[in-house]
């Protein structure tokens, strides 16, 4: 996907996240880190261009929650996590790729730390398929067929200075 393909996409996922949340009021964005930050903030910003007033954004970084820990290695790097007042609103968790729904479900429990939720949904722009856990996203930008010889790297602005989705071969099948 190119730039204009990706901005498409997210232009089509915030108005679904508005029109499933009828309206604007008490939603929040949360973006995992890395990619899921700047992928909030484009929806956030696509939100506000078309329905005015700002959307509440945070980051929320897993790795003290992900279910691999022990095979990260000894000193993982952590990251900060931003959470703006989550109670009884609705969060939208923000991620680059949906794959096996670990990430999900580590997102979800760092979130029960900051408060209680009324609703929580997932938003990712791309659905690669291969789930191990029972987790669907709510808002797909686009559903791509994957091999096992294939990764897809989602290219954001402030990681990697634009914005696309690729499929890249891998050295693992």
């Amino acid at each position: 996907m190119d730039e204009r393909a990706v901005r498409r996409a997210i232009a089509r996922m915030a108005r679904e996240i508005v029109e499933r949340n009828n309206g604007t009021g008490g939603l929040v964005l949360i973006g995992i880190h890395r990619r899921g930050v700047d992928l909030a903030q484009l929806l956030g910003d696509e939100i506000e261009k078309s329905e005015g007033g700002k959307i509440p954004i945070g980051s929320l970084d897993i790795t003290l929650y992900r279910d691999d820990l022990s095979v990260i290695g000894p000193r993982p790097v952590i990251g900060s996590s931003d959470i703006p007042n989550i109670d009884n609103r609705a969060v939208v968790i923000v991620d680059d790729v949906s794959y096996t729904g670990r990430t999900a479900r580590a997102a979800m429990d760092h979130l029960a730390d900051y408060g209680r939720p009324a609703r929580i949904y997932l938003s990712v722009l791309v659905d690669r398929g291969g789930r191990e856990l029972p987790i669907q996203p709510d808002f797909v930008g686009r559903h791509f067929e994957v091999t096992p010889a294939e990764d897809v790297a989602v290219l954001v602005p402030g990681e990697d200075g634009r914005l696309a989705v690729e499929l890249r071969k891998t050295e693992r099948e």
